[in-house]
């Protein structure tokens, strides 16, 4: 099977996901004595323009709502948010932010500043501006109809599977 991805597209993810582990590894530690995890610094920050039900904020967020559920159950644990049932609906909370949480997002946001290198040479601007638009052309949820690692204009339709079918091309078993 050979492949229809760019190759400076293919490099880009690699360096992409490589530079997320190296940030991710850099910001846990610069967090770790604040008893904070990346997780819970970006549910928190998506609280900081006010409160919203776990829903909006999972979305708001780009995780699942279940995972999301373990990460408040530890923040509200700890005194950084307050999570109110709707009387409209009791399913779902109204999550938001205490003075505590407050707080330690701001002290968050200090220390994640000192996890990031302080490189002159890097053009912060045009990588976030980049990094943005990379963030915008990617789905909030998987479609399953498109081929990872493929930019737009090197996806290929996907045949239709029978019943038994694996969606990978070539492994359908009518295939073999």
């Amino acid at each position: 099977m050979t492949s229809n991805l760019d190759p400076d597209a293919r490099t880009s993810y690699r360096l992409i996901s490589v530079a997320a582990r190296l940030v991710q590894r850099r910001q846990d530690d610069a967090l770790a004595h604040l008893g904070l995890t990346r997780a819970a610094v970006i549910a928190l920050e998506g609280l900081a323009g006010g409160p919203l039900n776990q829903e909006q904020l999972a979305e708001t967020i780009r995780v699942q709502s279940q995972t999301l559920g373990r990460v408040l159950i530890r923040l509200e644990g700890a005194g950084h948010i307050t999570r109110t049932r709707q009387s409209a609906d009791r399913r779902q909370f109204k999550v938001e932010l205490t003075e505590s949480g407050e707080a330690i997002l701001e002290a968050a946001r200090r220390e994640e500043i000192n996890a990031y290198p302080d490189d002159p040479n890097i053009s912060w601007k045009v990588l976030s501006e980049e990094l943005s638009k990379f963030v915008n052309a990617l789905p909030a949820s998987r479609n399953q109809e498109v081929v990872p690692f493929a930019p737009p204009e090197h996806r290929t339709a996907r045949r239709p599977q029978g019943p038994r079918g694996t969606g990978l091309r070539g492994m359908d078993q009518s295939d073999h």
